[in-house]
């Protein structure tokens, strides 16, 4: 999976995991016109999750909690693997908030990176203190948490398990989040802290009313050592066909350490999905995740969703394609992967 030269590396998401994490909606949230449809969607996937690992699940207090675990039990979860956890939290998207999970020579560690608001857009307080709360609460064992005092949110990087850290300049050179920090200097922490001994940089491409800097994980994605799959526009009179179509030409460019090209998958993107307002919604199907012996696809109640679905199940013959209805999400801007955090099986979770 890495090289021996390089002793620390960043977790790719199809090794084997212990937990998906997720931090259950609210009804004074951001989601409270929405909340029975996005519940359902919650739902959907943590039965998904539990069905095949263990399931973590921030709840902002004993009743949420109590209401949660009821409805739990009567969509069928396996409740021997939720793990319910009470803890305040501003959003839900916890892929920007919760620990990643580095392998090192002592073992796999926690990383603590600073979150600052997707660069000050939100009220934030309790959202950077995820991680330490989660650790603190003793469901992720043993396992030791460094704090980091550099602003990373976990979609902002993807790794190909193998030594590349793929990011966006839109995102991680952005003077919101590191100001003071030079590409070389960023270059040399992600080396640090995530093993990367390569860093490929995408410079064009962004999701639609993505409202965090154009994350990597709405638009590329690594599915295996090998392989990406990618947000793609074949509409030439969409606005965004330029713009992606210009992230293609740059990710035919990309290359593995040992010089060779990534196998490439195109993703289409859905008809516009508009707010009430009629602005775009950032609907991609690149915001999937991978779970033991599946992968958990966004759809979006269009043609493009089988497309879509049979592509990827190209890219993983040995996990199960499923599903799952994520309109309700992208009402706040994010969708399945931004939710969830996945820890891998060397986490013992309490």
């Amino acid at each position: 999976m890495k090289a021996e030269s390089t002793r620390t590396y960043l977790i790719p998401e199809w090794a084997e995991q212990s937990a998906v994490f997720l931090a259950w909606p609210y009804a004074e949230g951001d989601f409270t016109p929405w909340l029975p449809a996005v519940e359902k969607t919650y739902f959907h996937i943590a039965v998904e999750v539990a069905s095949r690992e263990r399931l973590i699940v921030a709840c902002r207090s004993e009743d949420h909690r109590r209401r949660i675990e009821d409805r739990l039990i009567e969509c069928g979860a396996d409740m021997k693997r939720v793990h319910l956890v009470v803890m305040p939290y501003n959003d839900v998207w916890v892929r920007d908030t919760a620990p990643l999970s580095v392998q090192g020579e002592a073992g796999v560690r926690l990383l603590d990176f600073r979150f600052n608001g997707w660069g000050g857009k939100y009220e934030h307080g309790d959202d950077a203190a995820i991680a330490a709360r989660l650790h603190a609460s003793g469901v992720l064992g043993a396992t030791g948490l460094d704090a980091v005092d550099f602003v990373l949110e976990g979609g902002s990087v993807e790794t190909d398990g193998a030594g590349t850290i793929m990011t966006t300049t839109r995102c991680l050179l952005n003077p919101n989040r590191n100001p003071a920090w030079t590409k070389a200097q960023i270059e040399a922490q992600l080396a640090s802290r995530l093993g990367a001994d390569q860093v490929l940089w995408l410079e064009r491409g962004h999701a639609e009313g993505d409202d965090t800097d154009a994350h990597i994980d709405t638009l590329a994605r690594f599915c295996s050592p090998d392989t990406i799959a990618y947000t793609a526009c074949d509409q030439e009179g969409d606005p965004l066909y330029a713009e992606f179509a210009a992230m293609a030409e740059q990710l035919a460019t990309f290359a593995n350490r040992a010089g060779q090209p990534y196998r490439l998958v195109p993703l289409p993107i859905p008809a516009p999905v508009r707010s009430e307002e009629g602005d775009r919604l950032p609907a991609t199907y690149a915001n999937f995740l991978i779970i033991n012996g599946a992968v958990l696809v966004p759809v979006y109640n269009d043609p493009a969703d089988r497309v879509a679905l049979e592509r990827l199940a190209d890219c993983f013959p040995n996990h199960e394609i499923v599903a799952i209805d994520c309109v309700p999400l992208i009402r706040q801007y994010g969708s399945l992967h931004c939710m969830t955090m996945q820890f891998p099986s060397s986490i013992c979770v309490a």
